[in-house]
């Protein structure tokens, strides 16, 4: 019995990944002859290498669209080989030999383990890096306005005590006007130092201010001095990419680079970090769905019903679209401050656990 049922571990782990792999490969396929068609004009136009498009742009192309597909690909692999499996009466062989539906599910287990580790290995660290390609890209070539960076009225803590304001920023030659560094004592202002141009120099990594005037205070006291056609060096922890913030900015960095820059957002007192967070609490969130899809494809494919294998797989799809639906409703809710980042990034799996838990119960023993 030993021996037959790790047997029956790796057939049902074979099968599954077998399956999830063509799934994903036939859907990439068609997203990049789909996108190709959407942006072939695009590639004509612009000065884009060959090597750009297929070296860079299409292997992280295929890295997103992977991403995007992994869950959803996972509950169709599942329904799939599960409901052949069933209506070649191997379920029913498998429980006549004494396996039960639970000491069944283990061997599901083990095949979503490993796309879960996978998936977590590539959210978290590999997706990152390719995305970083793509928007690049993107952002050169195809769509050139992405940027919703601030470049008026800034306010920034670089460091515990030192806040800067920005009257307005240009991003084209990295330059400031009306800049001011303000230092503060717990919430007493002691001193800051007001140019009316700063220029980032990135040969030395620093900011020249130019025309700028020190102001100091003690008690009711002000001390001014005036440089008046001067410039100085400062070094402060402000650089020309905190002025750019793309819309999917936060897809581009490894975890550890989100949480650093999470860290440094709030120290700083800025205010879009919500889908910083969201990104970061996703890339948990996402992988532990293929568990619980994995677990409802197996449930609803199992039994025989009349219409055979296109009545599962359309319940399938049709329950992949609703999950998918649900998690784009939770994101805005959660990016608006109606609900908590980590619920909207959770709440998902928390409603399909449910579901998951039911079909179980009723699924055929």
């Amino acid at each position: 019995m030993n021996s037959y049922v790790k047997i029956l571990d790796w057939y049902i782990i074979k099968k599954f990944l077998a399956t999830f792999f063509f799934t994903i490969l036939i859907f990439l396929m068609i997203a990049v002859i789909l996108d190709f068609s959407e942006k072939v004009e695009k590639f004509i136009e612009e000065p884009i290498s060959n090597a750009e498009i297929i070296l860079q742009y299409y292997p992280s192309f295929m890295l997103w669209i992977g991403g995007q597909l992994w869950s959803v690909c996972t509950l169709i692999a599942v329904i799939f080989f599960t409901s052949r499996m069933a209506y070649s009466s191997e379920i029913i062989s498998i429980f006549n030999a004494g396996v039960s539906f639970n000491r069944l599910m283990r061997s599901y287990f083990f095949g979503a383990g490993f796309l879960t580790l996978l998936y977590l290995v590539c959210t978290h660290f590999i997706m990152p890096i390719g995305e970083k390609y793509r928007q690049d890209i993107t952002h050169k070539y195809i769509d050139k306005t992405d940027d919703k960076g601030k470049t008026a009225n800034i306010h920034l803590f670089v460091a515990p005590g030192t806040k800067v304001f920005i009257g307005f920023y240009s991003k084209s030659d990295s330059t400031a006007r009306d800049f001011r560094i303000e230092h503060f004592e717990g919430q007493e202002l002691v001193s800051y130092t007001k140019a009316d141009r700063a220029e980032w120099m990135p040969e030395t990594k620093k900011w020249r201010l130019w025309d700028y005037s020190t102001h100091t205070f003690k008690g009711l006291k002000e001390a001014l001095k005036m440089h008046t056609a001067e410039s100085i060096d400062t070094t402060l922890s402000l650089f020309p990419e905190d002025f750019v913030d793309y819309t999917s900015q936060q897809s581009m960095m490894t975890t550890p680079r989100l949480m650093k820059y999470i860290q440094q957002q709030n120290e700083r007192g800025a205010s879009n970090t919500r889908k910083y967070l969201f990104e970061l609490y996703r890339r948990t969130a996402d992988p532990a769905t293929i568990f619980i899809l994995t677990f409802i494809g197996m449930a609803i494919a199992s039994r025989k019903v009349r219409g055979g294998f296109g009545f599962h797989l359309a319940l399938g799809i049709g329950i992949g679209a609703i999950f998918v639906f649900l998690s784009k409703f939770t994101n805005v809710f959660a990016l608006g401050q109606t609900i908590p980042v980590w619920l909207g990034a959770w709440l998902p799996n928390i409603v399909f656990s449910f579901v998951a838990l039911r079909l179980i119960q009723t699924a055929q023993k």
